[in-house]
């Protein structure tokens, strides 16, 4: 990924997961002692909504399981998260090898459960040959023959596109790979919806994720255009950063996430509910698991914001700093 990758101004995407990996060991331990919700708890009040993933065919979950929190979980406890997304009617996850051992988990967690769900994965290899190296060993983590679908993992920069497009590019190895049945489908992750878009002109890919979030909407409306195009074309818009409230205010973070996230459910449901109120098929769950409980509730018991809802929301956002300030 290119120099000018900068989720926020404080510390970038890439520099959190490399603490939060040296960190994973202290956050497993707090897992195992009972931060986690028990197995079996009720969440919402009704079975989890689903919406069509653009032309794909698939119906997607409301919420999806965002991979990288089991990064910081033993087996029993990845093999919990999942059991207890699974049983809430989550049916799309993702996961990336750059989540530390996440793919190592998320393998035998879903193995007896493979035909039930989505899987999708991502590269940040920009070439051919590297990517392709990428996609086996991720297919051999992951215990599986095939993903579902396939992303370019945060194309931001032009410069990046360019790579991936021109001679000996991934988006080669992307195609060839979906020619021998490796992956179904194709698509693109990042945080800068304007270089998304070009790459939605230059190839034709079935998804697209981004950041969807109330105060980044207030701020910058920079997924606007984005979410428009992606309706337009009938192509499957997965939000990530959905719960976000900007940037953390200090070093210290209280969760595995390089965003501060809203904690309290009232928050929660109100950040998600802003979300899938847009056009969106559905939502990535945040990046720790003591955050899935509250997540899986809000999406069993999601409405769509009403008209003076949502202006109300809106208006609040200026007590908040935008994460993506220059997006």
């Amino acid at each position: 990924m290119s120099s000018n990758h900068r989720p926020g101004k404080d510390m970038s995407r890439r520099e959190f997961l490399r603490q939060a990996g040296r960190a994973a060991a202290a956050l497993g331990v707090a897992a195992a002692a009972g931060q986690l919700p028990a197995l079996g708890e009720p969440a919402g009040q009704r079975p989890m909504q689903c919406r069509p993933l653009g032309k794909t065919g698939h119906k997607s979950s409301l919420l999806c399981f965002g991979g990288y929190m089991l990064s910081q979980l033993t087996q029993d406890e990845a093999d919990w998260a999942v059991g207890y997304a699974l049983d809430h009617g989550v049916n799309h996850f993702d996961v990336a090898p750059s989540y530390g051992e996440a793919e190592l988990r998320l393998g035998p967690a879903l193995e007896h459960h493979r035909d039930k769900v989505f899987l999708a994965c991502k590269t940040e290899k920009r070439t051919h040959k590297e990517a392709e190296a990428e996609l086996h060993e991720s297919l051999r983590r992951l215990r599986t023959d095939h993903v579902d679908l396939y992303q370019f993992h945060g194309l931001d920069s032009p410069d990046d596109l360019d790579a991936v497009t021109g001679a000996g590019g991934a988006w080669e190895l992307f195609q060839v790979a979906k020619q021998k049945g490796l992956v179904r489908f194709l698509g693109i992750t990042g945080h800068r919806p304007a270089t998304q878009l070009e790459a939605l002109r230059r190839m034709p890919l079935d998804t697209v994720m981004c950041p969807v979030n109330f105060i980044e909407w207030q701020h910058t409306h920079a997924a606007g255009p984005l979410l428009e195009y992606a309706a337009q074309h009938q192509l499957g818009a997965i939000a990530i950063k959905a719960i976000s409230a900007g940037q953390w205010p200090q070093e210290k973070h209280d969760y595995s996430t390089w965003y501060r996230p809203f904690d309290d459910p009232e928050h929660i449901a109100k950040a998600l509910r802003f979300t899938l109120s847009q056009p969106v098929t559905t939502a990535a769950a945040a990046g720790d698991a003591k955050l899935m409980k509250m997540l899986i509730a809000a999406a069993e018991s999601f409405t769509p914001l009403l008209a003076e809802e949502q202006k109300e929301l809106l208006a609040s956002a200026g007590q908040h700093k935008p994460l993506f300030d220059d997006a």
